[in-house]
């Protein structure tokens, strides 16, 4: 038997859990609500992360927009991810929730700015 201990990110509570793995079986204790539950079965089945960055802006008034992805990404592809970013470049103006790229590295998950900046 596997045994994690975790905490729960879902609330402001930050409930200490733990996750016990046995074959296909997985069990959360320590959570005070169901969202707890969620979140250690989801943690320890299938890791996913939100990945926030900057990607160089051509003619704005800032050098950099912040960039996140649009929802959350399996975490094995957090530096494919990565990658992709580092090497995109915008021409300004850019908008907030302007798709920076559609399809990050075939999660299926766009990247998206989260700032304004304006042409100059």
């Amino acid at each position: 038997m596997e045994v994690r201990e975790l905490i729960c990110i879902r609330c402001p509570l930050g409930c200490p859990l733990t996750v016990r793995i046995e074959g296909d079986q997985v069990e959360v204790t320590g959570n005070s609500c169901s969202r707890g539950e969620e979140y250690g079965k989801k943690e320890v089945l299938s890791p996913t992360r939100v990945v926030t960055s900057s990607v160089r802006v051509i003619g704005g008034d800032l050098e950099m927009v912040p960039v996140k992805t649009k929802q959350d990404i399996p975490k094995d592809k957090i530096f494919a991810c990565m990658e992709e970013i580092r090497k995109m470049e915008v021409s300004a103006p850019v908008s907030i929730g302007d798709v920076i790229i559609p399809d990050c590295a075939g999660t299926g998950v766009s990247i998206v700015a989260t700032r304004n900046v304006e042409k100059v």
